[in-house]
């Protein structure tokens, strides 16, 4: 008989997991003589969870919070990150990047470049890009910029390339400067930098590289994001976090992570990917989701672009030679 496949397959032991992280948190920070963790804290399901497990591996007192809004963040993404650490009793502390921002150009250099496309774009809108559901169509797949004028009205524009990578260019500032706040406090009190990818994010180039994408321990990038909140659970973060809409809190315009790179929802999109990495058949996959056939083909065609487009932020630098360290830290 045939087992049956859904979310039901990728339950697993939390409390087994919950300890192997824990000791692979505690190995490292032993082996670099670190003597705590820095998570950044977005009041997301994912650095919620990333916090609470260095927390149950090293104690409260040696893990530090950093809340580092800007101008364009939620209203309450502040509110869900403050009630994360309070409910962890540990230190926490806020840099508004803001500042940073504006003086690097982020703001100024996105909005140059959605008023190309859209002229009398300027102070006042707001702003989000979009990609179409990969699951309608077979057609190549192009960024719009969805924008709002002061007067509320909405209108959506099909993005040049040249525009498209400039606004993602400029907003990536916002990953980077976080990423360098994140050293700086790791750095002044001799602490690891804890990043938050889970397994769909780390596995689909969902990061900026050097920026969410650059820390010493990634204790969530094996678990799908349907484990993330069941771990999520089991570890008590607060339910106002466990039940917040996933949200990439990047643009002015509230934005799902569905309309800006997949396409589907997570837990879809969990099984899609278990099933290629598992050899699920396809005719069990559509019944667990129920997208057609085509439509998974179309999923599939997908995450395989995806990991061959962005295979590149994985990468290490390039050297001419190995350079042998021989480095022994006993």
């Amino acid at each position: 008989m045939t087992a049956t496949f859904g979310l039901e397959t990728l339950a697993f032991d939390e409390a087994a997991e919950v300890a192997r992280i824990g000791e692979m948190i505690q190995s490292y920070a032993l082996r670099n003589r670190r003597k705590g963790v820095v998570v950044a804290v977005s009041g997301g399901i994912d650095s919620s969870v990333v916090a609470a497990l260095a927390v149950r591996a090293l104690g409260p007192e040696r893990v530090f919070g950093l809340h580092m809004p800007e101008s364009e963040s939620s209203d309450d993404t502040l509110g869900f990150s403050t009630k994360l650490t309070d409910s962890l009793g540990i230190d926490s502390v806020l840099e508004d990047i803001s500042p940073v921002l504006e003086a690097t150009g982020c703001y100024r250099r996105r909005d140059a470049a959605i008023a190309s496309v859209v002229p009398d774009y300027g102070p006042g809108w707001k702003s989000k890009i979009v990609l179409p559901s990969v699951v309608d169509s077979d057609a190549f797949r192009i960024y719009s910029v969805v924008v709002q004028a002061p007067d509320g009205t909405t209108t959506s524009h099909r993005l040049t390339t040249s525009a498209y990578l400039e606004i993602v260019a400029a907003t990536n500032f916002k990953q980077r400067t976080r990423k360098m706040l994140e050293y700086f406090h790791a750095d002044r009190l001799n602490y690891l930098v804890a990043g938050t990818p889970n397994r769909l994010e780390y596995d689909q180039g969902f990061f900026v590289k050097l920026g969410d994408g650059a820390a010493d321990v990634k204790p969530i990038a094996h678990l799908y994001k349907s484990q993330v909140y069941a771990l999520a659970s089991y570890l008590g973060v607060p339910t106002e976090i466990q039940e917040r809409p996933s949200t990439t809190d990047t643009y002015s315009m509230p934005q799902s992570q569905e309309e800006f790179y997949f396409s589907l929802p997570y837990q879809r999109m969990d099984l899609c990917l278990y099933a290629i990495n598992n050899g699920i058949p396809v005719e069990q996959v559509t019944e667990a989701t129920g997208l057609t056939l085509e439509q998974v083909e179309r999923v599939y065609r997908d995450i395989e672009q995806k990991r061959r487009t962005t295979a590149y932020l994985h990468a290490a630098p390039m050297l001419v030679d190995e350079v042998a360290l021989n480095i022994k830290i006993s």
